[in-house]
């Protein structure tokens, strides 16, 4: 007789708790409370994305932060000294991420019906849907219910957030425990058609690998060496490079061809097309983008529900930096 592991009872357990706070999501939750926020939270993401094209990879990367750290409650847009933001893991966060919320926000204040009623956390979570769905990927329906947290530390978000040298095996365990699967991590990984990375992420895979020329043999020597143009020894370390160099600004599966052909930026990436035990997966995102969006359209709701506050856990907050 086969007895689980103590990693695998700690998933299902975390599981249970993932389902039983996210009970009270629904897509309906505002139709009494607040009847336009989808619309007054799109119009605000829209004209927040018309004036920069950085509010996209922004918007979906503070929705990935905040609920991989304290769950889905809109922890890392708290102000507070040594919270989440601070840790020098989130230190490359976008402003324009934390002002498309702060922007949204203000205009549903602006209607009398919606001031003071719409967390936070449910701000930032139809603010992702829309930049999404803004620049060229699916829409989905949202679901809504969360509160605002209370709580936010520099020191929670250690250990917590996937790394740009993370192998399979690391990158499978950190998405696990949130209750997200392989095909879930490599859906979600797909964001990285949008938006950009600071040189000093992926430098020694293209300049100090141990190789014979420096450079990780998995990568395109090609865009390797494109690479080396842009993010030289010794560049500024406010130089960045699009995540996906054939379509950086349109959320579609090129990401996907991009690992098949050697271009994936950090190690991360590229190792869901040479580790293969998930060089499947990423054939067929590659090769139908429908399956792609449905398989992130089921891991972002997936994402959606971790650590969702109830009750007495968190609150609707009048401001999003600060609490009540």
């Amino acid at each position: 007789m086969e007895y689980p592991t103590l990693f695998t009872l700690t998933i299902l357990l975390l599981s249970m708790l993932i389902t039983s706070s996210s009970a009270q999501l629904r897509q309906d939750f505002y139709k009494n409370i607040c009847p336009d926020v989808e619309s007054i939270v799109s119009d605000a993401v829209r004209l927040k994305l018309s004036q920069t094209i950085i509010t996209a990879p922004a918007t979906l990367r503070l929705f990935a932060h905040d609920c991989f750290v304290e769950g889905c409650d809109a922890s890392i847009l708290l102000a507070s000294p040594n919270a989440e933001k601070d840790n020098p893991d989130d230190l490359t966060l976008a402003g324009d991420g934390f002002d498309t919320v702060i922007k949204a926000k203000a205009a549903l204040d602006n209607d009398p019906t919606c001031r003071n009623k719409v967390s936070c956390a449910d701000i930032l979570a139809l603010a992702t849907r829309d930049v999404v769905a803004m620049t060229g990927g699916p829409s989905y329906a949202v679901e809504l219910g969360r509160l605002d947290g209370r709580s936010s530390t520099e020191a929670s978000v250690d250990g917590q957030l996937p790394h740009a040298d993370f192998n399979l095996d690391q990158l499978n365990s950190m998405f696990a425990l949130h209750g997200l699967t392989q095909t879930d991590m490599i859906a979600l990984s797909g964001a990285h058609t949008i938006g950009f990375s600071h040189c000093n992420q992926f430098s020694t895979r293209i300049f100090n690998f141990g190789s014979s020329n420096g450079v990780d043999p998995s990568m395109n020597p090609t865009y390797a060496s494109d690479l080396q143009q842009e993010c030289p020894i010794g560049v500024d370390p406010s130089v960045v490079v699009n995540l996906d160099p054939t379509t950086p600004n349109t959320f579609d599966n090129t990401y996907y061809t991009n690992l098949q052909q050697g271009k994936g930026l950090f190690t991360s990436d590229q190792i869901l097309f040479t580790d293969t035990r998930s060089t499947n997966t990423v054939n067929l995102f590659a090769d139908n983008i429908t399956a792609f969006e449905e398989a992130y359209v089921t891991a972002i709701t997936k994402l959606g529900r971790v650590g969702v506050k109830t009750g007495n856990q968190g609150e609707i907050r009048r401001d999003c930096t600060s609490v009540n």
